[in-house]
């Protein structure tokens, strides 16, 4: 028979004399679909033209806090395809998700919410945009991956070189290390 060492109890995970996590901490707390729209102006003619459109293609970001240390990001895509100058389909997704974003500083915040939150919730918008398009009636639209990272990039280098511009020399820092 084995003894029972009662003389150094471990503590409880997430019990009494549990530590809290320290340093910075990220996490997902929910994804989920906030918008939606399809239209096709032209069914059922459409389907009788040929199908070669040209695809227009649109992508927004935002994010919002929404309680402490707690944030909303949101992606929007859109997609138009365009037959004989008049419109296919249109097809628009507001993917969300609410995430936990803690003790980061600013400027890591802002490209957290810039780039690691659109990269989780983007597969989903594309998965969705699809099915759409598809249930629509159409051939699936794939949308090739984004490099949030990059468009995150050249948005602050953008920022930058329009306050060089503006005659705010100094206090024009340069993101891109």
């Amino acid at each position: 028979m084995a003894e029972e060492d009662n003389n150094n109890p471990q503590p409880a995970v997430g019990g009494e004399g549990a530590q809290e996590p320290t340093g910075p901490q990220f996490g997902l707390q929910r994804i989920y679909l906030k918008d939606s729209s399809f239209e096709s102006p032209r069914a059922p003619q459409i389907f009788q033209s040929q199908w070669q459109p040209k695809v227009n293609f649109d992508i927004k970001m935002r994010n919002a806090k929404v309680a402490e240390d707690v944030y909303e990001a949101v992606i929007s895509l859109t997609a138009e395809a365009i037959v004989e100058e008049e419109t296919g389909f249109l097809v628009e997704v507001h993917q969300a998700g609410v995430f936990t974003v803690k003790d980061f500083p600013e400027a890591e915040l802002e490209q957290i919410l810039a780039t690691v939150c659109p990269n989780i919730l983007f597969p989903y918008a594309r998965e969705s945009i699809d099915a759409l398009v598809t249930k629509g009636g159409f051939p699936a639209l794939m949308l090739s991956p984004l490099n949030f990272d990059a468009l995150y990039r050249q948005k602050k280098q953008q920022e930058a070189e329009q306050a060089a511009a503006g005659g705010n020399d100094a206090a024009a820092p340069n993101p891109i290390q």
